[in-house]
């Protein structure tokens, strides 16, 4: 009988596990590994290469296109997929020139943004035109993979055509900002590009109304344009899914439309620098929940807060500023709004007192409620504000909202001249309760903040002196307490803070000397002017001449030492010419006790002149 080529079990599993490890090897074998460029598209970017002047030179046909900068390619197909020539001063070297990636119709990054001349004095039109008249195989939607696409800072002009999205089916970035673009936006925008997310259009001269079609991206930037309308936010017809949405910087007038409740999902939104917005607030910007920063700042807005803003309860960021909003500050700031970070109604109507309810706001870095009409004394619940201490410091530099990542800026007073906070927003700890009718003395527990930044109390009613212990503020780089009746004497103490570099004491009613050896003295003259009774060096009046007589204390040292110093002389010499006469002069023995009577009378002699000339020292 013939045996079996696989008669036992060993031989069967060696024989399976052989042919498994020949499936893997070629498996293995077949997968393509990082594929070079393919010479067609590698024509395409070269026919862009030459048509600019820039820094490109590893743009080499003799190399892999895949290599060359700014380049990326799918490792698996070799197909370009990313394009990023960002910031590379590249610019046209034929007017009226086309872009020929949109011949690369798998490319999904497009990235040309910050190149000043790149495209300039060209119309979106003129581009789709040349594209289209190409002699390429390319056809209507040829860009159909593009997710990504940033024409920022490239000088394109004219308007936005109606068929722009047409070839952007996946588009979900767009970056137009920082160009010509002028006229109003199609209404049909936003539906040519069902997938958009985020749009970039500030920067431009865009005008007209906001078409509804954009509520439906999740980040809307439209700052710096002419948009004169926001009507069109009540013509939303379904919830929209907007997370951002600034339109700062444009001509926005008339009241805010009372339809916010279609934005339900708004996490920022920023209508600053329309000057023209006027009106109450409406009610209905109560109803959204979700919103994390809110900016409505320099405009014309009037009356008092709206109630309903108290449901606003994740706010990190509320900045009212630069209105005409009155009324006493409501408790529900403080009570509801725990969450923020940011708080900001200067130059307001604002009357009453600082809330103590404010003082809840645990999370708090900026505070200001400067220019307004409030009265009162400070509460000194501040110290309750453990957000400005060095314990609690912010995560980030920068804001974020929604989970959306989004730079936000605030102005404050810094060192004497306004400035823009941005980058640094998140770690800027500061007060300021500057041109109020604030009274009373400073409290105390302020000094308890030593994370304080910045420190602006001036042009207030404020008395009393300036807080012994000011130098727990360690941090303090800037401290004005000008134009208020602080009495008393500059503490040494103040000279603590090391990293003090403005100082503002200016215009009180503190008296005596500037503190000798401090940096004090390094701050301009104008840092203490207006006090009658502060003198010395910055200031040109020099202090009256005052003797150089210890305190008290050490007059009484300088006192008993001479005292026992002159008494145990005298002693030792008298001591000495009794034993000398008593040894050789009999008579001298018996004045002996004469002699130490008249001892006696010499030291209280002594002690009696030391003691008028310690009391001259002391009277000057």
């Amino acid at each position: 009988m013939r045996r079996s080529l696989l008669s036992s079990p060993i031989e069967i599993a060696i024989a399976i596990a052989a042919g498994v490890s020949c499936l893997l090897v070629m498996s293995v074998a077949s997968i393509p590994t990082a594929s070079k460029c393919i010479d067609g598209e590698r024509e395409v970017l070269l026919k862009f290469k030459q048509t600019i002047h820039g820094k490109l030179s590893s743009w080499d046909s003799h190399n892999d296109c895949c290599d060359w900068k700014g380049v990326g390619c799918d490792n698996f197909t070799g197909h370009v997929v990313k394009i990023d020539l960002s910031g590379m001063y590249l610019s046209t070297k034929v007017r009226h020139t086309s872009i020929p990636f949109i011949e690369l119709s798998y490319l999904k990054y497009l990235d040309l943004s910050s190149n000043y001349n790149l495209l300039e004095n060209q119309t979106i039109s003129s581009l789709m035109e040349n594209n289209n008249n190409s002699n390429s195989n390319s056809n209507s939607n040829s860009m159909v993979s593009l997710q990504h696409l940033s024409l920022s800072q490239i000088g394109i002009i004219g308007s936005i055509p109606e068929n722009f999205g047409n070839r952007l089916p996946a588009l979900t970035h767009l970056d137009l900002s920082m160009n010509g673009l002028e006229g109003s936006i199609p209404e049909i925008f936003g539906n040519n590009m069902p997938a958009l997310a985020h749009l970039y259009l500030w920067g431009n001269s865009l005008e007209g109304a906001i078409p509804h079609s954009l509520f439906n991206v999740s980040a809307l930037y439209l700052a710096w344009n002419k948009f004169t309308d926001l009507n069109s936010l009540c013509d939303i017809r379904a919830a929209a899914a907007l997370r951002i949405l600034d339109i700062s910087f444009n001509q926005l007038s008339g009241t805010l439309p009372d339809c916010w409740s279609n934005l339900p999902s708004l996490a920022f939104l920023n209508l600053a620098n329309n000057h023209n917005l006027s009106g109450s607030l409406p009610t209905s910007i109560g109803l959204l929940a979700s919103l994390e920063g809110l900016h409505l700042d320099h405009n014309n807005f009037t009356g008092t807060l709206p109630s309903s803003m108290e449901n606003c309860s994740s706010l990190v960021v509320l900045h009212l500023g630069h209105n005409k909003l009155l009324g006493p500050i409501p408790d529900w700031v403080g009570e509801n709004l725990t969450p923020l970070t940011v708080l900001v109604l200067g130059s307001n109507h604002f009357n009453a007192s600082v809330p103590t309810s404010l003082c809840r706001l645990r999370s708090l870095q900026l505070l200001d409620l400067s220019v307004n009409h409030i009265s009162g004394t400070l509460p000194d619940c501040l110290a309750n504000l453990t957000g400005m201490t060095v314990h609690e410091p912010h995560p980030n530099a920068t804001i974020s909202y929604g989970g959306v990542s989004q730079g936000d800026a605030i102005d404050i007073v810094w060192k004497g001249r306004v400035i823009q906070l941005q980058t640094t927003l998140g770690l800027i700890k500061s007060i300021d309760l500057s041109s109020n009718m604030l009274s009373g003395e400073i409290p105390t527990e302020i000094t308890s903040l030593d994370g304080l930044v910045s420190l602006n109390l001036s042009r207030n009613n404020l008395r009393g002196p300036i807080p012994p212990r000011i130098d727990n503020l360690s941090n303090l780089e800037t401290l004005d307490l000008s134009h208020n009746h602080l009495s008393g004497s500059i503490p040494r103490s103040l000279s603590l803070i090391h990293r003090m570099s403005f100082l503002n004491v200016s215009n009180n009613n503190l008296s005596g000397k500037i503190p000798d050896g401090t940096q004090l003295h390094s701050f301009d003259a104008s840092t203490y002017t207006g006090n009658l009774g502060l003198c010395g060096d910055p200031l040109p009046n020099s202090c009256r001449r005052e003797p150089t007589h210890p305190n008290i204390e050490e007059a009484d040292k300088f006192f008993c030492h001479d005292f026992y110093a002159s008494m145990g002389v005298g002693y030792a010499v008298g001591f000495l010419g009794v034993i000398v006469n008593m040894l050789f002069i009999g008579s001298y023995r018996f004045a002996y006790f004469k002699l130490l009577d008249d001892f006696a009378n010499w030291a209280y002699v002594v002690a009696a002149i030391h003691k008028a000339k310690f009391v001259r020292i002391l009277g000057g």
